[in-house]
């Protein structure tokens, strides 16, 4: 089987992405991560798939593998490749789409500028619905936050982390720290993102305030690692900022690969999300 594919990246978040309108596409969850493998295979932090929509009122479907080989609910540095993907290819003409994926229906929007804001949709702040297992656990007042404290059970921990807890379609654990840049995310992010108190496992964000619109921000996502940029990660710390009153709204978020733009009204209102993205190159491979 030859597969067409297209590499692309937000900020230095890479994907392959794949048009399954014009190709059959029925693959293992190992052909997946063969894909993804950066020495066997294409390489990539996701794989993003390219579908008819199934739901009224949209123009696509989108599905989205980690380089595990999984499939996950949300990607937001994604959400921007597809919509250049789709104008790119002629798959739309339009400069706003709507797009069906597992955590709901986003619209991504290509600016003038070249750059594409996508309309994330409102954050889910209740712990239960993150999902996050809140039971017996003494949650900390910030703002308007509830912090909790996470035993990471590592040698010479004193103390248990503290995190904000949110979903913007998949569930993320946000923490503040004094360097980002120090943090050991290959001891720590394993940790948090197996932690038992999060059943569908987590995506572990690192966020240092620079000043009151600006952070800079490492996250270890679930099934893929630390990436250079993760736009869900992004829009997850600064809602958690802005909530215990450490942010205001728009939030500059650095990270490794690039920066992104994170506008959010406050709680009920949709987070919107701006930023880069590129087309590396293009190629097919045989399956």
């Amino acid at each position: 089987m030859k597969l067409q594919f297209t590499k692309m990246h937000g900020a230095g978040n890479d994907f392959i992405v794949i048009d399954a309108i014009h190709q059959e596409i029925d693959l293992t969850p190992a052909q997946w991560q063969r894909l993804a493998d950066r020495r066997f295979g294409i390489g990539a932090d996701q794989i993003l798939v390219v579908e008819k929509p199934r739901l009224p009122g949209c123009d696509f479907r989108y599905r989205i593998y980690n380089n595990d080989g999984g499939e996950v609910e949300q990607c937001g540095n994604g959400a921007r490749a597809f919509v250049k993907f789709v104008s790119e290819k002629g798959l739309s003409d339009k400069t706003s789409i709507r797009v069906e994926t597992m955590a709901g229906i986003i619209a991504p929007r290509l600016e003038i500028d070249g750059s594409i804001t996508v309309d994330m949709g409102a954050p889910v702040l209740e712990p239960k619905l993150v999902p996050f297992d809140a039971s017996g656990l003494d949650g900390i007042a910030q703002g308007n936050d509830t912090v909790w404290p996470l035993d990471l059970a590592l040698p010479g921990q004193t103390s248990p982390v503290l995190v904000s807890v949110v979903s913007m379609g998949n569930p993320h654990a946000v923490q503040v720290v004094d360097d980002v840049d120090a943090q050991d995310l290959d001891a720590t992010g394993p940790r948090i993102e197996h932690h038992p108190r999060f059943p569908r496992r987590v995506n572990a964000g690192y966020m240092q305030i620079v000043d009151r619109q600006h952070v800079k921000l490492r996250v270890f996502e679930r099934g893929a690692g630390e990436t250079l940029a993760c736009g869900t990660g992004a829009c997850a710390a600064a809602v958690a900022g802005i909530l215990r009153g450490l942010l205001d709204s728009p939030v500059r978020i650095s990270a490794r690969g690039g920066e992104l733009s994170i506008a959010w009204q406050g709680p009920g209102h949709p987070v919107l999300m701006t930023g880069p993205a590129v087309t590396v190159f293009e190629g097919t491979i045989e399956l």
